[in-house]
């Protein structure tokens, strides 16, 4: 960089102008550096275009001194503008374009697609889970032959379960404590260096096998080794959460050949499971692999699934089973299912968008971040349209796999379809060209990385949130329905799947809706699957499908989609087994298989979308005949004919069906974990204090003494008996009795008057048809109204006498008797009263000559 001259003294003169004089001269300007500028990254001075200065220079050779110096003002905001520029770290000069020319560096961090260019992103941990740095891939291999179910023969052992205090622990990391919720996500996860949670070896003749789960996707909480060769195995629940153990997926190292070992999970929380079904748990040899090329493979034997404990009101199920590892010293992985982690579907889309040609119809872009600030992808497929009249007239199709991260069955369905969609074929260019596929392969990336089986970060299982608006808390679920949502503003979505994973059922099947409102488009959509299930007979099970709504589900995507306008919206369900149908019948489902559903997914879509309506007329002939079968067995169930008259009105399509069978997530529904606690603060209700017995027995005396009531004798009117009369025995005068405690306790008189005190009686009623005015008597010096209490059709009223004599403070009384819509205390040590209903009468008196000066009765405290 050229010395820039210095400003004159007349421009110095201006206090602004002295100050941004200094001040650019702080950072290096006025200081004829040219040494500085040499070496600057910028391009050479004779290549590099003019400066503000020298065109300033240029401009003012014939003007005046006052536009010299406006010219010298402008001068200065120039060279501010160019420093900065050359502070700038976004600016890249790249001397093979040119020189002199710059460009804008890419933005790090804002969207991170993956490139060519640079390495992949980093997977994003909470600071509570320690990550070991060793990278976990795996090959992909197909079994040349199928892998049978095992057969059980009811003699397998069931294992007790002995636990640390007579095992010892091999391996265990610390379990993130209860109550807590995430905070905060770095790049390796927690800081500081890595824990050794497992137990070292004594010598090379030790045969303890050491584990290890603290890699993307893994699931081991601890092992404890009790036996020789026995493991009992806890699994960790999702973060955040006190539920959810299915997944597992560790490493074991230090095998031995030919020893037979046993595994046993104690904490698993599914009453029913495919392992009780002939399911396998899957194992992979890091030494064959290498090898032989030969990658996950199906192994066990002696399978039990059955209930071990309870723990917290929690019924606890176990899995245990054996099996031979094939080489000394070999490092060998268990996994509940084909491990995808998010790391795989990075190098997939990495090969797609450096791949020319796919990437011309392919379109990669971030759909949002989620709470980890992992990055969730969204594809967009579709062939370039030839105006834009042919392109809004392309119907959407959306797809979506991995909400629940455990289930990865979803990853390989997608994996297929994108292989199938993304090639030459003539059907997946067929498609392109008549559909745009919006495709979001990994919901829950957070959960996928952590190895949860069923909730994100906030501790919550997504597929129960769609409806929430809680942006900031499900980002995932929340700008997937956004994205929905602007498609349908612009076009038709014609179909809507999320591929997931079933633990409880063979096959592959769908949860769909039904169309009750359009009579038009009755069992439309159960069409597709029922085309899928003619597509893929070996695989897919249409009788296994439900199309009931039900009110627990509200909140999964499905419902969602389907109740903003998409008919065909389904939950597409494969299992974590295999199949029992046609010629793969009672064999494991591999990661081909699951694949290939991808592509009967796209053939499917070509039937469905045929303009050639035949096989969509036929399966909706073969469905009503279907209908009309059910409906007609159900009747039958109930005891009716089926010529019955309105049979076909009264039975309605969830009747015959049963519910979709699904998961329970219903304790997982509600507010994310980050703020449960907050909203237990604000939704706490205050506790109203209670009253001490003192307390409420000096309330009532006060209330008595303003009233100035109590019990007197009076002449019994005819055919009526009195409390507190000579004949009746219990009753003692109004003086202190003293119970058997030796304690001053209170008469029955006495918590009659005190719940006639509570009624509130005011001396000045209304006068009734042939009955004077109650009022206290002139004649009766002391007398107050008289109440007569009915206890029945068979028993004459008893007459209560109220006078205003003082009496002792009443006690609080035990047993209560119902008196209309009141209560009635009595006593607990003497049962006068019986426990009958009680009405109220009224006196005929004579009417006081002159009534009374009476102050008003303070109304009975609360």
């Amino acid at each position: 960089m050229s010395p820039v001259q210095e400003p004159t003294p007349e421009l110095l003169a201006d206090p602004y102008e002295s100050f941004m004089h200094h001040h650019l001269q702080y950072y290096g300007y006025f200081r004829d550096e040219e040494k500085t500028a040499e070496s600057s990254s910028l391009p050479s001075r004779e290549r590099r275009p003019k400066s503000s200065y020298s065109l300033l220079e240029q401009e003012s050779g014939g003007s005046d001194r006052n536009s010299l110096q406006d010219n010298r003002k402008k001068l200065i905001c120039s060279l501010m503008l160019e420093a900065a520029l050359l502070k700038s770290k976004q600016l890249l000069f790249n001397h093979l374009e040119g020189p002199g020319v710059p460009r804008l560096r890419e933005p790090r961090g804002l969207f991170a697609v993956p490139t060519s260019r640079g390495p992949l992103q980093a997977p994003r941990w909470p600071v509570e889970c320690e990550v070991i740095k060793e990278q976990i891939q795996h090959i992909e291999w197909v079994p040349s032959e199928p892998e049978p179910f095992y057969q059980p023969t009811g003699n397998e052992p069931a294992p007790l379960i002995v636990g640390k205090e007579k095992g010892t622990v091999v391996y265990h990391i610390k379990p993130v404590a209860k109550g807590s919720y995430f905070t905060c996500s770095r790049v390796g996860g927690a800081r500081g260096p890595i824990t050794s949670p497992a137990i070292s070896l004594e010598g090379p003749e030790d045969t303890t096998l050491l584990f290890e789960s603290r890699f993307e996707s893994g699931n081991l909480q601890k092992a404890v080794r009790v036996g020789p060769y026995e493991y009992e195995l806890t699994l960790r629940m999702d973060l955040y959460t006190n539920k959810h153990t299915q997944w597992f997926y560790f490493q074991v190292r230090n095998t031995r050949k030919g020893i037979t070992y046993r595994f046993s999970i104690v904490n698993l929380m599914k009453p029913k499971s495919l392992y009780s079904m002939g399911m396998k748990p899957l194992l992979y040899s890091q030494r064959d692999a290498q090898t032989h090329g030969v990658g996950w493979r199906r192994e066990g034997g002696n399978i039990r699934y059955y209930r071990c404990s309870s723990e917290e009101g929690q019924a606890m199920y176990c899995l245990t089973w054996t099996a031979c590892f094939p080489h000394d010293h070999d490092t060998c992985y268990f996994a509940h299912f084909y491990p995808y982690t998010f790391s795989d579907l990075q190098r997939y889309l990495l090969a797609v968008v450096s791949d020319p040609v796919r990437s011309q119809y392919c379109k990669l872009r971030v759909l949002c971040s989620s709470l980890a600030g992992n990055t969730v992808y969204l594809l967009t497929i579709t062939s370039p349209s030839q105006n834009p009249a042919a392109s809004a007239a392309k119907k959407a199709v959306v797809l979506s796999a991995r909400v629940h991260p455990g289930e990865t069955n979803g990853s390989w369905v997608m994996r297929g379809f994108l292989d199938f969609i993304l090639s030459d074929s003539p059907d997946a260019q067929l498609l392109r060209e008549l559909f745009i596929f919006k495709v979001v392969p990994m919901l829950n990336p957070d959960g996928v990385i952590v190895g949860n089986y069923r909730c994100s970060l906030a501790g919550r299982d997504l597929n129960r949130n769609y409806q929430t608006i809680l942006k900031e808390s499900f980002p995932c679920i929340w700008h997937t329905r956004s994205m929905i949502q602007r498609v349908l503003e612009e076009r038709e979505v014609l179909l809507y799947c999320d591929f997931h994973g079933h633990s409880r059922k063979n096959n592959v099947f769908m949860y769909g809706c039904n169309n009750k409102s359009a009579p038009s488009q009755w069992l439309h959509e159960r069409i597709f699957p029922l085309m899928l299930s003619k597509n893929a007979p070996d695989k897919f099970s249409f009788h296994s499908c439900k199309f009931k709504v039900q009110k627990s589900k509200e909140g999964t995507g499905r419902i969602v989609m389907w109740r903003m306008g998409i008919p065909n919206s389904y939950t597409m369900e494969s299992t974590f087994s295999g199949s029992t149908l046609g010629r793969k019948s009672d064999s494991h489902f591999t990661s081909e298989d699951l694949k290939s559903l991808g592509y009967h997914i796209c053939d499917t879509l070509l039937d469905f979308c045929d303009p050639d309506r035949t096989k969509f007329l036929q399966c909706l002939s073969e469905l009503q005949e279907l209908l009309q079968h059910q409906i007609h067995q159900k009747l039958k169930d109930l005891g009716r004919g089926q010529d019955s008259d309105g049979a076909w009105s009264d039975i309605s399509l969830s009747d015959i069906e049963s519910s979709t069978s699904g998961s329970n997530s219903s304790q997982s529904d509600g507010l994310p974990a980050h703020l449960l606690s907050m909203a237990e603060k604000f939704h706490q209700k205050k506790k109203k204090r209670l009253r001490t017995r003192k307390e409420r027995n000096e309330l009532r005396q006060k209330y008595a003494l303003s009233q100035g009531l109590t019990c007197q004798d009076k002449t019994p009117v005819a055919g009526e008996r009195r409390l507190g009369s000579p004949t009746c025995r219990t009753h003692q005068p109004v003086s202190a009795v003293e119970d058997n405690s030796g304690k001053q306790g209170r008469t029955p008189e006495a918590g009659l008057i005190s719940d006639l005190q509570r009624r509130k009686p005011n001396a000045r009623q209304e006068k009734l048809p042939g009955r004077s005015t109650l009022a206290h008597s002139a004649s009766t010096a002391g007398a107050s109204p008289c109440r007569s209490v009915w206890w029945g059709p068979e028993q004459p009223p008893v007459t209560l006498l109220l006078s205003r004599n003082l009496f002792s403070r009443p006690q609080v009384p035990g047993q209560s008797v119902p008196i209309g819509s009141h209560k009635l205390k009595r006593s607990q040590s003497q049962h006068l009263l019986p426990p009958r209903r009680v009405t109220w009468s009224l006196l005929e008196l004579q009417p006081p000559c002159m009534e009374p000066e009476r102050r008003k009765s303070p109304s009975w405290p609360q």
